[in-house]
This record gives structure tokens, sequence and C-alpha cells, in this order.
């Protein structure tokens, strides 16, 4: 059943799904490559301000951020030459994206639900949903 907030958003899971079965089809003697690729459905809105993962040599971590009412999108590219398993420690106000030696803190616009927030590594990209809290003036 269409989300009533957002129609597309059955067709960008579909979308999504998509992808996924095409990237997962691909052989290796094909010349398609991927690097990442990102769906987000749930109304995000804007244009988000962008900044792009490691480059060769870079001592920093690049990352995407993307805002809607209920929820931060927060995407990274990870660098192919990774030695550790990559992780997001992530805090009520903040986010720490750990690659190996490296880390980026993010601070957040609001407060989030930690224990509704979470992160996936795939396909040499971290995805990062954080759910935000309700407002309450009292905090």
């Amino acid at each position: 059943m269409p989300n009533k907030e957002n129609p597309y958003d059955d067709f960008l899971k579909s979308l999504a799904k998509l992808v996924e079965d095409i990237m997962k089809d691909l052989t290796d003697d094909e010349h398609a490559r991927f690097i990442g690729c990102t769906i987000i459905a749930g109304g995000a809105s804007g244009t988000p301000p962008f900044f792009p993962g490691m480059q060769d040599n870079s001592r920093e971590i690049g990352y995407e951020i993307i805002e809607s009412d209920e929820r931060i999108f927060i995407t990274t590219q990870l660098p192919p030459d990774i030695k550790n398993a990559p992780y997001a420690d992530i805090d009520p106000d903040s986010v720490r994206i750990c690659i190996d030696d490296l880390d980026a803190l993010i601070p957040l616009p609001v407060r989030i639900d930690v224990i509704h927030s979470f992160y996936i590594v795939r396909h040499g990209v971290m995805d990062i949903v954080l759910k935000k809290k309700p407002y309450s003036p009292d905090i």
C-alpha cells in the first residue's frame, strides 16, 4: 500500500531492489562497475550538502547528509584498501565515522533516538540512518 505522505516510496523501494539485483547479477567480465548506490525513500527534501568520499592520499573522511522530517541520512564512500571493518559510533548529539586510523566527528542539528538508529556497510558505502527524537522543550 503506498505511503500517504510520499506516493513514490513504493516505486523507489522497487527501484532499489531492481538495482540491487542488477549489481548481484553482474559478472567479472562485464565492464560496468558500481561504487555504491543509495536510494532514500521517505520524504527527504531539499538539496543536500555533498562532501565527496575519501580521495587518494586524503586524510579526511568525506560524507553526504540528507535530512527529512523524521530522519537524518549520512552516506560515505569507503576506500578500497581498508584493513579493519569501518563503523559508526552513534550518540544522541553526534556521529563518529571510524575507518582504520581515521575518524570524522559529525555534530547533529537535532537530538536522535540512538536505539532506533543504525548503520550498514555494503558495496563500499556506509549508510547511517538516524531517527530524530521528537522535540520536547523540557530536554
